[in-house]
């Protein structure tokens, strides 16, 4: 069984009050752009962790399944 697992690279620049609408889950999903151009939709619940006082302002990779299931997203 071959197992294939694709990596995205974007980064992420939003601030505290833009963030609060994906925060309390009145938006679902964060759309973001990563460095090949590709245009991605990630569920905002997995950002939670990253949010701060002053938003989100970082790179990351992210790493999902063949069927475009999140396995990792970390901050670089």
């Amino acid at each position: 069984m071959v197992v294939s697992h694709q990596i995205f690279q974007f980064p992420l620049n939003i601030s505290y009050q833009e963030f609060l609408p994906y925060y309390r889950g009145e938006v679902n999903k964060v759309e973001v752009v990563d460095i090949k151009g590709r245009t991605l939709w990630i569920n905002a619940r997995h950002f939670r962790p990253f949010l701060s006082s002053t938003g989100i302002k970082a790179y990351f990779n992210m790493v999902v399944d063949s069927q475009g299931n999140l396995i990792s997203l970390t901050k670089v």
